[in-house]
């Protein structure tokens, strides 16, 4: 993700930022020069009606400079030179600087302090915006005030709500809500000591992601739990038998969902970008709590405890059926016509996949918030009234031999380049101006040029700068998704050997999550940037998604399809298949609906990439839901049937196989 953590100082690059890239080594080095421990922030002033700034305001601008030099805080310092006017004569700018080492709660305050200054006694027709690279730290970690809060309380409401749907009973819903709001809990104190081990930075984002990912795999975890422990009441008189079969059942699947989830996030630790790495370590710690809290917490402590009377008023009697008629009826339609249904699905599917042809990648830093924030709306006035990369430099840092500067300045693209500070260790640093819109692909192209002609001339010469930050995220961006991709899918295909033991059905399975992974990335990507208004996908939404949707939908498919084998011991690959949809349509597309919901409640959060996330995945569980796991998936098994558990049939199998007429006795049934 392309921000600054809530948590990062004033000073610091970007928690998105490649520790070994260029613009990163640039940043650290930068303190070696005079005045290397501060960062800038800029005031700009311009008239509401676009209009020339008239001699009034310059005198009102002024003003405001003298109320935020008295109000100014340690490590804060507001500049005494006069204003610097556009050559359009309408918007003025202003110099402050911050201690780079200010950070969190103190760097929101100083920059929310200088800005109630700046607005306090300003003519109605004028404004005043503070921007700069500290101002969007602040912003951000102003959005970020109370927001988990927020996330965590209306989390929990979706999910009660869905869950007393579900379950209509006045108690049950709580069971569930309780164990996963303790693993959240948990989880959250375990980052914090995660964080002071290992060093990763947590921001905002992740944080809100990780709970999101543990309410809702942790909810579909105890559903499944929830509702295999109901099928065993119907045939087991004693509860706690019944529990220890729902247990026996379901645990395989429960853990061998939860590993595929953890294994594929883990595969972050293998990223450039480290806010991708933090959210791997963070969530695949969670989502192990999540599982164990349903496993070890959930079966002794509340559903053996409270038994069949957990469900009241529906309470499960021995004898009793819970199997589903109306998704038991969908199951026996695909099985009617399974070539023609798999066929209509993917190719539907292969259409709303087509969405990701045309759909931009890469939020620039002003393109972050869904909210409006003076940062932002400072970034556009001075962008608009003063030339491109004036107010913020690139950077070059190179030993001093004075070629270097001819070679920056023979770079196209490159309007000025200026001798900013010489270090101590003999490094030379340079402020550049491009002529080129700030993140936009002509200055990356620039910055790539500056690069390779710098580096020509002094092999050690590197670039920095908010621009080349921008570079650098897009490329570890890229890199991440063209090495975690295939990762995360190896990690998925392995679990689901390791589970089936069959040639045929992991990569059959993996195809299909594939598939409806794609189709969910170009559906949200097209309905991000056509319907919501968002002017590209986020450099991270691209490989979260996938991750998500990929590793969450494949926990719908081994839940169903576990029980798919179960039931092949006794009624073949297709009536298992069968009664597998039949005994499980019901708890997968509530699961469902309670992950799409809890996802979108990412849109709560003030940041694009989040609400993104929460279109995408959201949208792609309801494909999973709907489409994969109902048509999809059993429909290739039919077509494939017996053959898809090869060399490993089921226990029983190899004998059904030889009653031939009991075989079929089976399918008139159906």
């Amino acid at each position: 993700m392309v921000l600054v953590g809530a948590n990062a100082a004033a000073g610091q690059a970007p928690l998105s930022v490649p520790v070994d890239s260029d613009s990163a080594k640039v940043d650290a080095l930068v303190r070696q020069f005079p005045g290397g421990d501060r960062v800038p922030l800029i005031v700009v002033a311009s008239r509401i009606d676009g209009a020339a700034l008239k001699p009034a305001d310059l005198a009102a601008a002024q003003a405001a400079r003298d109320r935020m030099q008295a109000v100014a805080e340690p490590g804060v310092t507001v500049a005494a030179a006069p204003a610097r006017v556009s050559g359009d004569g309408k918007a003025a700018i202003e110099m402050a600087s911050l201690d780079a080492d200010l950070s969190g709660l103190a760097l929101a305050d100083a920059v929310v302090t200088l800005r109630k200054a700046a607005h306090t006694g300003l003519p109605p027709d004028l404004q005043v915006h503070v921007t700069g690279g500290p101002a969007f730290g602040a912003d951000i970690a102003n959005a970020f005030t109370n927001a988990n809060v927020t996330l965590l309380a209306v989390t929990a409401a979706v999910v009660a709500l869905l869950l007393i749907a579900t379950y209509r009973s006045p108690v049950l819903w709580l069971v569930p809500l309780l164990v996963v709001g303790f693993a959240d809990r948990v989880a959250a104190a375990l980052g914090t000591a995660v964080s002071s081990v290992t060093g990763l930075s947590f921001d905002g984002a992740t944080s809100g992601i990780t709970s999101v990912l543990v309410f809702g795999a942790g909810t579909n975890y105890a559903l499944l739990l929830i509702s295999r422990y109901r099928q065993e009441l119907g045939r087991h008189r004693n509860h706690r038998d019944a529990l220890r079969q729902a247990v026996r059942r379901a645990g395989p699947a429960i853990v061998a969902s939860n590993a595929t989830v953890v294994l594929a996030l883990l595969t972050l630790l293998l990223a450039r970008t480290p806010s991708t790495r933090s959210l791997g370590a963070l969530a695949g710690c969670g989502l192990i709590i999540a599982a164990s809290s349903v496993l070890v917490v959930l079966p002794p402590l509340l559903l053996a405890v409270c038994g069949r009377r957990l469900f009241w008023p529906f309470i499960p009697r021995d004898g009793a059926t819970t199997d589903s008629g109306a998704w038991q009826r969908v199951a026996e339609w695909v099985d009617r016509r399974p070539a023609l249904v798999a066929a209509v699905a993917i190719t539907v599917l292969a259409g709303l996949a087509a969405g990701l042809l045309g759909t931009r990648v890469g939020l620039s830093q002003t393109e972050q918030f869904r909210v409006r924030a003076d940062s932002v709306a400072g970034y556009g006035v001075v962008a608009a009234h003063f030339p491109a990369g004036l107010t913020n430099p690139t950077l070059v840092v190179a030993p001093t031999p004075a070629h270097v500067l001819q070679v920056i300045e023979a770079t196209p693209g490159v309007v000025s380049a200026t001798e900013s500070g010489r270090s101590a260790s003999g490094l030379t640093k340079w402020s550049v101006v491009i002529d080129a819109p700030p993140s936009s692909d002509q200055a990356f192209t620039i910055i790539a040029a500056l690069r390779d002609s710098t580096k020509s001339a002094e092999p050690e010469a590197l670039v920095g700068g908010p621009d080349a930050q921008g570079l650098d995220v897009r490329d570890a961006a890229t890199h991440d998704r063209l090495v975690l991709i295939p990762a995360i899918l190896a990690v998925i295909l392995g679990v689901l050997y390791v589970l089936l033991r069959s040639a045929l059905a992991p990569p059959t399975l993996l195809a299909a999550t594939i598939l409806g992974a794609l189709a969910a990335l170009g559906m949200g990507g097209w309905a991000s940037m056509h319907v919501f208004g968002f002017p590209a996908l986020d450099n991270s939404t691209p490989l979260f998604a996938f991750l998500f949707l990929a590793a969450l939908g494949v926990d719908y498919t081994i839940f169903l399809v576990t029980r798919a084998r179960e039931e092949a011991a006794r009624h073949g690959a297709r009536g298992g298949m069968l009664r597998a949809v039949s005994a499980t349509g019901g708890v997968i597309t509530s699961a469902g609906v309670v992950l799409a919901a809890v996802f979108c409640v990412l849109g709560v959060l003030p940041l694009i990439v989040l609400t993104q996330l929460g279109i995408i995945v959201g949208l792609g569980i309801l494909l999973d839901t709907f489409v994969v796991r109902t048509l999809v998936i059993p429909a290739l098994f039919a077509v494939i049937g017996e053959r898809i558990w090869w060399p490993t049939y089921p226990v029983q199998a190899e004998s059904l196989q030889k009653q031939p007429d009991s075989a079929q006795h089976e399918r008139s049934i159906r």
